[in-house]
């Protein structure tokens, strides 16, 4: 993949407790000049990001329920209402990963769908990916989580938040891709830093890359 090939698919990330609006700002540029898909920030700063990208071809992407995914349904609606409302393109929400691992998958599609609904109550198009935190999770949870995820209308299952125990592996990747169907995405994120790791990702399976260092990894990309 040459250096716009590998950019294009990149989410290019800040999100934590201290990022600033200057922060924003670079990300919010730096994704205008490689031609990254989104620019993946928190909640707070979806309205100034989504001005920062008028015109640009990089959409604003955020999350939902992040990090840990604790919060009630009726809550993640709410804020991927108003994160829509604010500009964002696309939501990346944090499964329920308790009630996942307690195999309430009634509450799992309760949960997905709060914000699925908003997407698709919007009256521009909004994707939704849903974070399953794969390294919190065994492979009878993961297989539930992607089939739970389609079946209540996610656009993409992603396996990591980059907060929790673990981040992307080729592994893993591999199953998300065999447990959904063509029409969904894989998006892999947490820990991918360069580009060769990026790229082992997409051979992989996964179809969007999350990262903060998004313009490491197309600097190492070949140009053509």
């Amino acid at each position: 993949m040459n250096k716009f090939e590998i950019a294009a698919v990149i989410d290019h990330t800040v999100l934590g407790p201290e990022t600033s609006r200057e922060d924003v700002r670079r990300v919010c540029e730096e994704a205008d000049e490689y031609g990254f898909a989104t620019v993946c920030i928190d909640p707070t700063f979806v309205s100034p990001a989504s001005r920062l990208l008028d015109g640009s071809d990089s959409g604003v992407a955020t999350v939902i329920g992040f990090p840990h995914g604790a919060n009630k349904p009726g809550t993640k609606g709410f804020e991927a209402q108003l994160a829509v409302e604010d500009g964002a393109d696309e939501l990346d929400t944090v499964v329920n990963i308790s009630a996942l691992l307690d195999k309430d998958y009634r509450t799992v599609g309760r949960d997905v769908e709060a914000v699925t609904e908003v997407a698709e109550n919007s009256p521009r198009e909004v994707i939704v990916k849903v974070i399953l935190e794969t390294a919190a999770l065994d492979d009878e949870a993961k297989r539930a989580g992607s089939v739970i995820a389609q079946a209540s209308g996610a656009d993409f299952v992603k396996t990591s938040t980059g907060f929790g125990p673990g981040g992307a592996t080729i592994e893993d990747v591999e199953l998300l891709r065999s447990l959904v169907s063509d029409d969904i995405g894989v998006k892999a994120a947490g820990g991918i830093r360069d580009y060769e790791t990026a790229k082992a990702m997409i051979e992989a399976g996964a179809t969007r890359i999350g990262a903060s260092s998004g313009v490491e990894i197309v600097e190492g990309a070949p140009d053509e």
